[in-house]
């Protein structure tokens, strides 16, 4: 299950267009909008976009970067950009025919690059679907770019499912590109053209297109760590006596010295020296010299140099001394500063069972047995995951990821095995490596597991049992060896008696299991992870430092959070776009966190009521009704505002007298 709670690979409607335009209006005015042509994905969305204050009437993305601006994010993105040009180059037959655009953004959504139908061009920059412009769901409503980046996986959005009115006539299909070393999102990739080019297999397209990205990217990875290595290794001998450690351009540690720890001993600094430890501030652009890098406060600045080749910068070392032991007595600090590289380090929380899980998934992590990770959606899955995966034995690899319930069938089985060269009509010439193969060395993430279709299971059964994997198509097996971790928020058990999960293979993937809790049993963390995302948030979008008002803060820990973590960060997202003062206060929250909060104990959910009605009517008084001036005041979209006034029973004329 994705994100959003049920299975991605359901596709539009193109012939109800109708209905879910009908099910559109019928929503902004507030009226029972329930349709079974509006997928479940959509109206998840349409609820985002209106808790976020998303102007429905909005015609296009948001404003276009300065040419200064683009030129520094794909800067930025250079190694993305150049995976995906030659994509881009291949697609272009397909994309002239169809009279559609290809488009790369950021995960942000600020697209950066763009290839297509001449034609498709002129139109897509008509509505700013063009370099320069963002397309994350909370400037411009559901689309397949936002949407994708927020759930993480492909989608399809056609025409009326778009929430903001001037991009109806459109249709689209994206989705995210991955790091293989860790899973983080580096953009996402979308084709896009008028309602009336709508084809299902774009999704397919563009799903088999962010692979091919993803795999050029790995090598990329990997001739950039060799060269960095190579220019490296040529250079020793002109550095005499001392130790180092060597990071590549996205501040992974690439290689230590065999006398770096006791150097780093010898300073009292605890670093963990394996291969793939991670320090972001070591991270370094294609020209960088280094002048902007962040110095670890026990080195000295001039032990940190970006390696360069021909004025491209390959990565970076830290120059370290030989330990001495018989002076180390002299050198310690007054205060000894430890400086620990954890790879559960992200994971915030004080709660006894977050405590418990942490504690346990350490130890399964030192052992390469398979690991089935159980938890609600948005309990954080995939990060107890990654962080296994990187505190293991098979660190030194890649984190392949699949999310099995967000393709179909033949889409799943062709990215999960990949396929030979005319295994079926549309397969790319030369075939194509699938995720078993890719994870070989390292970890395969099977995100919901649980939706794996039936007649798959054998094929990943005979994966994990013999080692080896067959493409479709092909007769010759292929030698694989990865570690396997699963997640699920199912019941496999329930589901191996239903019949609809092999008992064979829920014994091979659940050597071992970690349960996580749910948010709303872990209360006592909310306000720590909201403000963790209040300020990596705020970072991101470029905004000024917020706090966390109390009265926001008490409605936060109030909320039952069905979808967990991700909902909170969502949720702290969406209002930090939209308020305007020193702090996040209770109006700046979408209506639904006030709306849902439970009212028992009757009395805190009542005054909170209460205290935001009173505040809805102190503000219209004073604006004299004039609606848009109020919403600003309070923070608010209009939308909100209106819907705050039904939920009170308020109007205008009410409230100002």
């Amino acid at each position: 299950m994705s994100v959003f709670g049920e299975r991605l690979s359901n596709y539009p409607e193109p012939q109800a267009e109708g209905q879910v335009m009908g099910a559109w209006e019928r929503f902004l005015s507030g009226q029972d909008y329930t349709s079974s042509v509006v997928r479940r994905l959509i109206r998840d969305s349409w609820s985002r976009c209106f808790d976020a204050g998303v102007d429905p009437s909005c015609q296009n993305g948001l404003p276009l970067l300065q040419s200064d601006g683009l030129t520094c994010v794909l800067t930025q993105h250079h190694d993305l950009v150049q995976a995906c040009l030659p994509v881009m180059s291949e697609a272009r037959d397909f994309l002239s025919e169809s009279g559609t655009v290809m488009l790369l953004t950021d995960p942000a959504g600020l697209v950066i690059e763009m290839a297509g139908d001449p034609r498709a061009v002129e139109e897509a920059k008509g509505v700013r679907l063009e370099p320069g412009a963002r397309w994350h769901e909370n400037d411009c409503g559901t689309n397949a770019i936002g949407t994708a980046l927020l759930a993480r996986a492909p989608v399809q959005v056609h025409a009326a499912e778009h929430f903001c009115q001037g991009i109806k006539r459109w249709t689209c299909s994206a989705t995210v590109i991955r790091d293989a070393y860790d899973g983080d999102v580096l953009g996402a990739l979308d084709i896009s053209g008028l309602s009336s080019t709508y084809n299902q297999h774009a999704l397919a397209l563009v799903v088999a297109a962010a692979t091919r990205i993803e795999e050029r990217l790995t090598q990329q990875s990997l001739a950039l760590r060799h060269a960095l290595l190579d220019h490296y290794q040529a250079r020793l001998p002109r550095h005499g006596h001392g130790q180092y450690l060597l990071f590549d351009r996205a501040g992974r540690m690439v290689r230590a010295s065999s006398g770096a720890a006791a150097a780093l001993g010898a300073l009292n600094v605890s670093f963990n020296t394996s291969r793939n430890t991670r320090l972001a501030a070591l991270g370094v652009q294609m020209g960088d010299t280094g002048s902007a890098l962040s110095v670890p406060a026990w080195l000295k600045a001039d032990a940190l140099e970006v390696i360069a080749n021909r004025g491209q910068a390959l990565g970076t070392v830290i120059h370290l001394p030989d330990a001495q032991p018989h002076r180390r007595a002299l050198s310690v600090p007054t205060k000894a500063l430890t400086v620990e590289f954890d790879a559960f380090a992200d994971m915030l929380g004080s709660a006894p069972a977050v405590a418990e899980a942490q504690r346990r998934a350490r130890q399964l992590a030192r052992a390469r047995v398979p690991v089935l990770i159980l938890g609600e959606t948005g309990a954080g899955k995939e990060l107890f995951a990654r962080a296994i995966h990187h505190a293991g034995p098979t660190s030194d690899g890649p984190l392949v990821t699949v999310n099995c319930g967000g393709l179909s069938r033949d889409l799943l089985a062709s990215e999960l095995f990949g396929y030979v060269d005319g295994a079926f009509t549309g397969a790319r010439r030369g075939g194509m490596m699938g995720k078993v193969e890719a994870a070989a060395g390292g970890t395969l993430f099977l995100d919901e597991v649980g939706e794996l279709p039936l007649d798959l299971q054998p094929h990943l059964l005979r994966v994990l049992e013999g080692g080896e994997v067959y493409r479709l198509g092909d007769t010759q097996p292929r030698k694989v060896r990865f570690r396997l971790l699963a997640a699920t928020h199912r019941d496999l058990r329930a589901e191996v008696d239903a019949g609809r999960f092999r008992m064979d293979l829920f014994y091979r993937i659940s050597v071992t299991s970690l349960e996580l809790p749910p948010l709303r049993e872990r209360k006592e963390d909310i306000a720590a992870l909201a403000e963790h995302f209040m300020a990596r948030l705020a970072e991101e979008h470029g905004l000024p430092a917020m706090r966390l008002a109390p009265s926001a803060r008490d409605a936060l820990i109030e909320h039952h959070w069905p979808g967990n973590v991700r909902e909170l960060r969502n949720v702290i997202e969406s209002a930090l776009l939209t308020a305007e003062g020193a702090s996040l206060d209770l109006g700046d929250l979408p209506a639904h966190i006030l709306t849902r909060a439970p009212v028992s104990p009757a009395a805190s959910g009542h005054a909170l009521e209460t205290a935001e009605k009173a505040a809805i009517e102190q503000a219209l008084s004073r604006c004299a009704g004039n609606a848009t001036q109020c919403a600003r005041e309070l923070g608010i979209s209009k939308s909100t505002l209106y819907a705050k006034l039904r939920k009170y029973g308020l109007t205008i004329a009410r409230a100002v007298h």
